[in-house]
């Protein structure tokens, strides 16, 4: 199709989506505007994967959870590969690795490549697991035969591969696929592009392969420049990244950093109230499993430096996006405790401070288990005392 002189990126989309409704070649979910646009054909166009070299020598994929890539996640499925969905719109984290029940029939396999499938049969992956993507499938709007990319407009898969990149899980030689319908690739003009744009390296349709041969760089990291404070607070994944990367020493600041420390910002970080426990009562026996009681609503920081201050740990936390409602600090004990409303809450906690160093020291951080009071020496009745010291069952 021709596009319209003087476009922008939001013209190109408005012209496909309706491109592609009124030649009726659009198919379920509909209407496609404001999505990754399925089409009819798809599947055809997924197995045609199947032809890149690319494909056949690779271990481990991240494909979108975009409708019209449902076939390519089935093939990853059915090759055995390891199959990485991003978590939609990052919510809970960046990927989950989809894992089909033993023994799993094509009609299983058809289900796990699904929306519901990666719901059902997924496990989160954390930053800190090693994580080697070979492969990276992303739905378009519109793409060219450049290799230039034009997405929905909400901007998420170019922020996962900068998020990837950051993480250590591509490498600039990581191919980029996307699979789009025919009608969907366009001449874009290189002025739309900008810097945080991922650009792709293969095209597949129901009746060709592209090799794009793009040589335009693919974006090296999160510019942080980029994001704003909106979007950092919806994104609890993207707060740990930036911890991380100004713990060494890289310039995080936001797009609109400078006019929120003004006080231009309306929503003031929460205070947290230390409650220092230099007298707390000597902490009972690990215990091997969970007790009756239920999962806690308590995490246990440990391995403070002797110097650390509280003030560095309510800074972390604020950063991080994880601010407890209440903070016991012990810092002579070299430890503190975080206080959350709910177990889910506390777990977070958890899993977005893997990793946190103050000062010198990497910390630990584990739920801290309670104990009933009938499980105290001499039955007595108190408040069931926490129990910081990490075990396997609970990380």
């Amino acid at each position: 199709m021709e596009l319209r002189t003087g476009v922008s990126k939001q013209d190109i989309r408005e012209q496909i989506w309706d491109y592609m409704e009124s030649r009726n070649l659009a198919d379920f979910p509909r209407p496609v505007h404001h999505r990754i646009p399925n089409f009819k054909g798809s599947y055809l166009a997924c197995q045609n994967i199947r032809d890149l070299e690319v494909f056949a020598r690779t271990r481990e994929v991240k494909v979108d959870p975009d409708k019209p890539l449902e076939g390519v996640r089935l093939l990853a499925l059915q090759s055995k590969k390891t199959l990485l969905v991003p978590t939609p719109r990052l919510r809970t984290g960046l990927f989950n690795k989809i894992t089909p029940p033993p023994g799993a029939t094509k009609d299983v396999l058809r289900k796990c490549a699904t929306s519901q499938g990666v719901r059902n049969y997924s496990t989160p992956v954390g930053l800190d697991s090693r994580v080697l993507v070979d492969l990276v499938v992303v739905g378009s709007v519109a793409v060219s035969e450049k290799g230039w990319r034009i997405g929905k407009g909400e901007g998420y898969a170019d922020l996962e591969y900068a998020m990837m990149v950051s993480m250590g899980a591509v490498s600039p030689e990581t191919p980029v696929v996307t699979i789009v319908h025919d009608c969907q690739v366009i001449d874009i003009p290189e002025a739309l592009l900008e810097d945080h744009d991922l650009t792709v390296d293969y095209i597949l349709t129901p009746t060709r392969v592209v090799a794009t041969g793009c040589e335009r760089p693919k974006p090296t990291g999160i510019l942080w420049s980029k994001i704003s404070g909106e979007v950092m607070g919806k994104i609890p994944v993207l707060q740990s990244l930036r911890h991380r990367e100004k713990q060494a020493g890289k310039d995080v600041t936001l797009r609109d950093e400078p006019r929120r420390l003004l006080g231009a910002s309306s929503q003031q970080p929460a205070r947290l109230t230390a409650v220092r426990g230099p007298r707390d009562p000597p902490l009972p026996e690990p215990c091997p499993a969970q007790g009756e009681d239920g999962p806690t609503g308590t995490v246990c920081v440990g391995n403070l430096p002797r110097d650390a201050r509280v003030s560095e740990l309510k800074r972390a936390l604020r950063e991080l996006g994880v601010v407890p409602q209440r903070l016991t600090w012990q810092g002579p004990r070299g430890r503190a405790l975080l206080h959350y409303q709910a177990p889910a809450s506390a777990q977070q906690a958890v899993s977005h401070l893997q990793g946190l160093r103050l000062g010198a020291a990497t910390v630990t951080v584990s739920l801290a288990r309670r104990r009933r009071a009938s499980d105290l020496p001499g039955g007595r009745v108190q408040e069931p005392q926490p129990d910081c010291r990490p075990a396997v069952a609970d990380l």
